[in-house]
């Protein structure tokens, strides 16, 4: 049963995200990416914040929002395709920040 969670948390994060990436935006940095891996962080940490000391808050709640949307919203593939192309294409400063902004964020 805890699948059924997962998968349906995992299936609103991954249309949330893809929502998100039909935002129309000019510019060769992959600001959509950043801003939705952002906002994922932002919302597991509020999730665990809200879950951690609260006995009344099932399993099951904690594996929807946790591991399904959290983990459907925020993406390490796109992340990684993105930083490489940005490298490839010998925009090193671009490709930089967006390395160094993803990994403290």
């Amino acid at each position: 049963m805890n699948f059924l969670f997962v998968a349906l948390g995992g299936a609103l994060g991954a249309v949330a995200r893809y929502a998100i990436s039909l935002i129309p935006v000019k510019t060769y940095f992959p600001i959509l990416t950043l801003i939705t891996n952002i906002l994922g962080a932002i919302l597991i940490g509020f999730v665990v914040g809200i879950t951690s000391n609260r006995e009344s808050v099932s399993d099951n709640t904690i594996l929807f929002w946790k591991t399904g949307v959290c983990g459907g919203f925020t993406t390490f593939s796109t992340f990684s395709l993105e930083a490489f192309n940005l490298f490839e294409k010998k925009q090193y400063m671009n490709g930089g920040l967006y390395v160094v902004l993803s990994c403290c964020c």
